[in-house]
């Protein structure tokens, strides 16, 4: 159940206690396997759930186990205080969202017999309610934008006009893509030799879970909490599902308002402005900080507010809280009323047709039994240290339990759920395995797209003068960009922070066309430690966008 975020992710800022996103492709050929298949990672995903592939996969422990075993183990285990001495499973994880789904996948390579146990759908948040719907939007957006953008269309000699959309085909699009990805992960599932067992799991005591609301009780040798999150609805707000939405209601497009406010300007805020502006829609942003996409490099959102902020039909509101939010109802809009954020005094109230709230997202944890084995969350989320192991209310670790993905809170992105998830995979397997995640990048998938990996400039500095090392700043322009003028789509800029005396690549930030396929190869870099010196001689196809990368990593002054 665990969203993309980086695409309908917490903003990690405005109010809520979120905190602020490596894909990799591999060849894995087992004895136990009829074909050989690239596992490729589409935010998150593995290729299997886009059906690319005919594998069948089984592990070589892989039994059914049935609802009649169910009620044998459940009467033997009467002492919940005891860990069992053997398991129905080597591994079972609650949550099938991206991070489960991924995480499963990668123990039946191992030679795992897996289970996975969802009380919802499979997919979590990410494939129904985040990453995967939300694109679909922001395609018709990025389509709607250019059909509309005659002056662009002119400069290239294309005339086209009366450019427009069926609201309730848009909304299908974005439904049947989750609905078809959804059953394409529980498919893939199910041919690798993974259990679902439908019901919401609860730990009874080490090692042992309840799934669902009878005394079906299950045993694994090693549990993964993969649950997700849900969106966060701060004091004062009634939502209703009509006028007054979070991002669950928004994806599915019930309606266009002529005026939308939207509380919070980080990733998810972002992307429905993209959304609902192109669709013809008047945004209001509220933002509690005092400057907007406060969770960007500043120089990036300075550039980003510029292209995506004031050319369009969208204002804002800066250094204040929604303190209290009414549906509409009775022939009245929605009322908004804002108090300043520092002195809480009132400062104005809104009347618009319809409100979003943006406000980052909540660990879904409640409910888990964690009690049952001494652990207390922390605003929620689960406490672990780096290797995504469970720690108790007394500071000591618990045996064989680990928690990934939003549920943990390190960060709050789909696919670093999925990197946590086969993190885990390696260590209970016998390799121990810490994943970096500030190689992890993040993007907004707005028009053009912005991306990110590592620390901010700030960040960084603020690292230097603690550790007593220097920072540089190296910067391209996309209108240095072969590719990007024929697109004529120059606007947009690639800057890199890191160390001048070795090279270390501290944080690549981009903002222009495809700036979110653009930054692996950045976070690949800092993923596998090479250094700027290094990646200097890679060659780029001519001409690419990718060579925006190339001139920034070559502009770079080393001196080892």
């Amino acid at each position: 159940m665990t969203p993309s975020p980086i695409s309908l992710s917490s903003s990690g800022t405005t109010y809520a206690a979120a905190i602020s996103g490596p894909h990799h492709c591999s060849l894995f050929d087992t004895t136990t396997a009829t074909a050989t298949s690239f596992n490729l990672r589409l935010c998150g995903l593995r290729r299997e759930a886009f059906a690319f592939t005919t594998l069948r996969h089984r592990s070589k422990h892989n039994h059914p186990i049935h609802r009649t075993h169910f009620s044998a183990i459940s009467a033997a285990l009467s002492d919940n205080d005891t860990a069992p001495k053997s398991f129905d499973y080597d591994l079972l994880i609650i949550g099938a969202g991206v991070g489960g789904h991924g995480a499963a996948l990668h123990a039946v390579e191992k030679g795992l017999k897996t289970a996975i146990v969802e009380g919802d759908v499979v997919g979590g948040t990410c494939v129904n309610r985040g990453c995967v719907p939300s694109k679909a939007l922001l395609a018709v957006s990025g389509r709607m934008r250019e059909l509309r953008n005659h002056h662009h269309l002119k400069s290239l000699g294309l005339q086209v006009s009366n450019a427009g959309y069926d609201r309730q085909a848009v909304a299908d699009h974005a439904n049947n893509l989750a609905s078809k990805i959804r059953g394409n992960l529980t498919s893939s599932m199910k041919a690798l030799g993974v259990d679902i067992l439908t019901g919401f799991g609860t730990i009874l005591g080490p090692q042992k879970v309840k799934v669902g609301s009878s005394n079906n009780v299950v045993t694994a040798k090693d549990i993964i909490i993969a649950t997700g999150s849900v969106p966060f609805v701060p004091k004062g707000i009634e939502v209703d599902g009509k006028t007054v939405i979070t991002s669950d209601h928004a994806l599915k497009l019930e309606t266009v308002p002529d005026w939308i406010a939207i509380v919070g300007s980080g990733y998810i805020g972002l992307e429905f402005s993209d959304v609902y502006t192109a669709l013809g829609s008047e945004v209001t942003f509220v933002e509690a900080l005092d400057q907007l996409m406060p969770g960007f490099d500043p120089e990036i959102s300075k550039l980003a507010q510029r292209v995506l902020i004031n050319p369009r039909n969208i204002d804002y509101h800066t250094g204040v809280f929604a303190s209290k939010i009414t549906p509409a109802r009775d022939g009245k809009p929605v009322m908004i009323e804002l108090i300043d954020a520092k002195t809480k005094e009132q400062k104005d109230t809104l009347e618009v047709d319809a409100a979003l709230i943006a406000t980052g997202r909540a660990p879904f944890t409640q409910g888990l039994g964690l009690e049952n084995i001494d652990v207390a969350t922390q605003r929620g989320f689960v406490p672990v240290d780096e290797r995504m192991r469970v720690i108790d209310a007394n500071g000591n670790l618990v045996p064989h339990l680990y928690c990934i993905g939003d549920a943990n809170g390190k960060m709050m992105l789909a696919h670093a759920a999925s990197s946590q998830g086969i993190s885990v995979v390696e260590q209970v397997t016998g390799r121990d395995h810490v994943l970096n995640h500030l190689s992890i990048p993040a993007a907004c998938f707005t028009h053009p797209e912005i991306s990110m990996v590592g620390l901010t400039e700030p960040q960084a500095r603020e690292k230097g003068e603690k550790e007593g090392f220097d920072v540089s700043v190296a910067k391209t322009s996309f209108k240095a960009n072969t590719k990007a003028l024929a697109e004529n789509e120059a606007e947009g800029l690639a800057k890199l922070i890191y160390r001048p005396d070795n090279g270390e690549i501290l944080g690549v930030h981009i903002f222009g066309l495809h700036a979110a396929d653009l930054i692996h190869e950045a976070s690949n870099a800092i993923a596998l430690g090479t250094r700027i010196q290094d990646i200097k001689f890679a060659v780029h196809a001519h001409p690419t966008l990718s060579e925006v990368l190339d001139e920034l990593f070559k502009s770079a002054q080393v001196k080892a």
